[in-house]
């Protein structure tokens, strides 16, 4: 049985206990107000921070897209300010023009040449430069070097290039006996020469991607591979090529966009779409619909055509490099 000093200082104590117990509760209780309230902090300066990128993207890009495909079903007067919903009448338009039926098939043709060609010249120079050697980041920035140009600027270089009489490129042909076309004037040979442009412009950001690609691979991987007797030959087609799909697939989607929408590099070197719209390409033929012709519901409907050959080739390109987890 406690004595009686036992029990006069438990008295004493128990208050203070009980304000200490209290106390810890207060405590443990105010910790979760207040991580509530930093979480509550955080997110509204993340919403803040996102605000004014949210506001561009939704200005810029989700607003003229719902609009264009709203006013590629109507007949909308720029002028008089007036619109009136007529359909598919601008899809039967524009598919009964054979001026934007030769421009997808220009596109096509465009495409087709210039991603494959300008893909496998940099998978090429990616190889080679990413060999240990002397200058070669003198190289690397050469080869990049017309990524970052005006193109303007190379456009105008080209159209020296490509003069018939006193140009390098039939100079050098006369050297081994070719008669060199009239290139930017011939029809049969302007989107040759906007091809060729285009495709040594475009090399310097594909093999830097590829270059990037190369360099991440791991070197283990060859080195089991030469234990093992593989030549050089099998190891690229065995190892690198495999290894290479993520890069190639985001290198194709980014191609195949950018050739669809090249506009300037054409624009300059043959204005007008070129000899007898031998260059029209679709994205020339909406600028010519919606600004030249002022017919905004014909080019907003040629936009949406142009977006869904995108979407299509998207997809298709997705199906031949592989599915979403190999690209990961």
């Amino acid at each position: 049985m406690p004595t009686q000093p036992t029990l006069d200082a438990a008295k004493r104590l128990g208050p203070s206990v009980h304000r200490s117990t209290d106390s810890g509760e207060a405590e443990h209780g105010s910790r979760p107000r207040r991580r509530r309230k930093f979480g509550h902090e955080r997110r509204r300066a993340a919403l803040l921070l996102l605000a004014p990128s949210v506001i561009h993207l939704v200005w810029w890009i989700g607003i003229p897209v719902v609009a264009t495909f709203f006013l590629a079903f109507t007949d909308y007067d720029v002028l008089a300010n007036t619109v009136a919903f007529n359909g598919l009448d601008n899809f039967q338009e524009i598919f009964s023009d054979p001026t934007w039926n030769a421009s997808i098939w220009h596109t096509v043709v465009f495409t087709f040449f210039t991603v494959p060609v300008a893909m496998a010249i940099a998978v090429v120079l990616a190889l080679l430069l990413n060999v240990k050697m002397r200058g070669s980041a003198w190289y690397r920035a050469a080869v990049f070097m017309p990524h970052v140009t005006a193109t303007v600027a190379i456009a105008l270089v080209w159209m020296w290039m490509f003069e018939p009489r006193l140009g390098v490129v039939n100079t050098m042909l006369g050297w081994v006996g070719i008669d060199g076309p009239v290139w930017l004037a011939d029809p049969d040979w302007a989107l040759t020469a906007v091809i060729i442009v285009s495709i040594w412009k475009g090399i310097g950001i594909k093999m830097l991607i590829y270059l990037a690609a190369l360099q991440a691979m791991p070197e283990d991987v060859y080195e089991a591979a030469r234990i093992d007797g593989a030549s050089q030959v099998r190891q690229f087609f065995s190892i690198t090529l495999p290894l290479l799909k993520p890069a190639t697939f985001f290198v194709l989607v980014v191609s195949i966009i950018d050739s669809f929408q090249a506009f300037d590099q054409l624009y300059v070197l043959t204005p007008d779409g070129g000899p007898d719209n031998s260059t029209t390409v679709m994205t020339y033929e909406i600028y010519r619909t919606a600004f030249k012709e002022f017919n905004m519901g014909a080019a907003c409907a040629q936009s949406v055509v142009l977006f869904v050959f995108l979407l299509v080739l998207m997809l298709i390109s997705r199906r031949l490099t592989g599915k979403e987890d190999d690209v990961r």
